[in-house]
Order: C-alpha cells, then structure tokens, then sequence
C-alpha cells in the first residue's frame, strides 16, 4: 500500500495484558489497532503486558492492519522499559502518551531511533503547542486523547462536544498543515450505535481521518462513516471525466450537477477514489 493512502477508519484499542483480546484483533476488519499498555493495564500487569503483547506481535497475523504500541510515560517507571521492548516488536509505530511539547518527542526519539511516532493529544499545553508537535521529524499521527482532555479542561459532556472544539480545531490544522494522520478520540457509550454514528459524521466532516474505538461494536459505524459513500465516489469520477473533457477543449473548468469543477475539485476527487481503493485494498 507504499503507492495508496492507508486507511485509518476505525482505530481499536486492545489491552496488550489480554491474549483472548490480542487474538480476536487478529480477525476484525479494523485499519488500525493500538496495543496499550497504559490506560488499560493495571499497575500489577505492566511487567506482564509488555511480554504477553511482545509474544502477540511475534506470533504476527495481523495483516495489513497499522500495529500501534502506546506506551506508558517516560515520566512513569515503566515508561522506558515500554519504549525498548516496542523497538523489538516489529510495530508500525510507538504511541506517547499525553504529549505536551516537542521535546516529550525528542526524549522517546532518543529511546526509538527511526520508528514512527504517534502522540496522544490530552493535555492543555499540548493544544497549545500542538504545532511544534506536528512538525517533529518522528511524528506521523495524533490521537485526540478527549478524555482527558475534557478532564484537564474541567468541561460538561455535550452531544455536539462545543467546550472541546477549540482543541479539536487546533489539532485538525496542525495535522493538515504537516500531512499528519490524526484520528478523533473515543465514544465511551459503546453500546449507542446512533450516538457513535452521530459523532462519527462529526469527526469525519471536520476532517479527521478515522476514530478511535473501545469495543469490537463500534467497528463497523467507524468503517462506514469514514468511507467515500459509493454517491462520492461516483460524483468523484464524473467530476473527474467532466473537467478531463473541458481541458481536452481548452477549457479550465467544467460543470457536473449544476455546480462548478475546477482543478482543486478534481484533486479531492482523486483523493476520495484513492482512499477508496485503499479499503478495498484492506479488504482482500
């Protein structure tokens, strides 16, 4: 997929503690998992986890799908036993958590050599400083962290998730301006589909890659909603067929559905039809 762009719909956190977890991520339709060995592990398993997801990675079958490792905090003792036992499990990239400067980066750098990284976007400084984040030579996606982040922030829980769009504004630029990945954080109601739904579409029209997810149920929403619909993609090659047979003409636009087709509309429906081809990909 080096020549297609890699699809990040739907972003599955698994315990790296629980091998019955680890061996069903192996057959869910998922484009990315994040093996955690933060938040869901408990401080009696850290040791444990980091040998039981070590042992999940090396047994392999996970596909085509992005294998992520969060870890814990280089500011926590297991931190950077975490970040070196990573390095030897053959991972697509190392996630820090709570990222507020670059520097957090520079230190697991240190510690990771060339392996992609990944930051969890949580904190109040991090929003701050989110565009040096972007810019770091290592890094290659955020993960909104909003959890957290809507602790940090001492925020009220609405459907339309105002008190955090700021935040969430401020990452999306910074992700586009540097051509990084970033990904919409969690739905903790895993058991309302409309609601994920809902905020699944949310995410997608604001820009965001794909969702992170908690539980298998949420899979199928996130897949859906951050797909090019089959009506996008037919719009796309039309709009495509359209302005090649102006251009053939000598003309620099053309008109599909009443509405305007120039360059930079032909450009996003390339994109649309290649992300779609990259699921397809996924697929097989």
């Amino acid at each position: 997929m080096s020549t297609q762009i890699r699809p990040y719909r739907s972003v599955l956190y698994i315990p790296g503690s629980k091998p019955r977890a680890l061996d069903k991520a192996r057959s869910l339709p998922v484009d990315a998992i994040i093996f955690d060995l933060e938040d869901a592990v408990s401080y009696e398993e850290k040791s444990t986890a980091r040998d039981t997801l070590a042992e999940a990675l090396k047994q392999g079958g996970y596909g085509a799908r992005a294998k992520i490792v969060r870890i814990n905090g280089l500011d926590t003792e297991w931190g950077r036993s975490d970040a070196e036992a990573a390095v030897q499990m053959g991972c697509d990239a190392i996630l820090l958590p709570k990222v507020s400067t670059a520097k957090d980066l520079d230190a697991l750098a240190e510690i990771t050599g060339n392996i992609p990284l990944w930051a969890m976007m949580e904190t109040p400084l991090g929003m701050m400083n989110v565009a040096e984040i972007s810019a770091h030579p290592r890094l290659e996606g955020l993960v909104m962290g909003t959890n957290d982040l809507a602790k940090e922030l001492q925020v009220r829980f609405r459907a339309d998730r105002l008190p955090l769009m700021t935040s969430l504004g401020l990452c999306l630029l910074a992700a586009k301006t540097h051509g990084t990945v970033i990904v919409d954080g969690v739905y903790n109601a895993f058991k309302d589909q409309e609601g994920l739904a809902q905020e699944c579409e949310q995410g997608r029209d604001m820009g965001f890659d794909g969702k992170t997810l908690i539980h298998p149920a949420q899979v199928e929403v996130a897949n859906t909603a951050f797909a090019p619909s089959a009506e996008e993609q037919d719009l796309a090659r039309r709009q495509i067929a359209a302005f090649d047979a102006a251009a053939a003409e000598g003309q620099g636009v053309a008109v599909v559905d009443g509405k305007i087709v120039e360059n930079l509309h032909v450009e996003t429906a390339r994109q649309i039809l290649a992300k779609a081809d990259a699921i397809a990909a996924l697929a097989e």
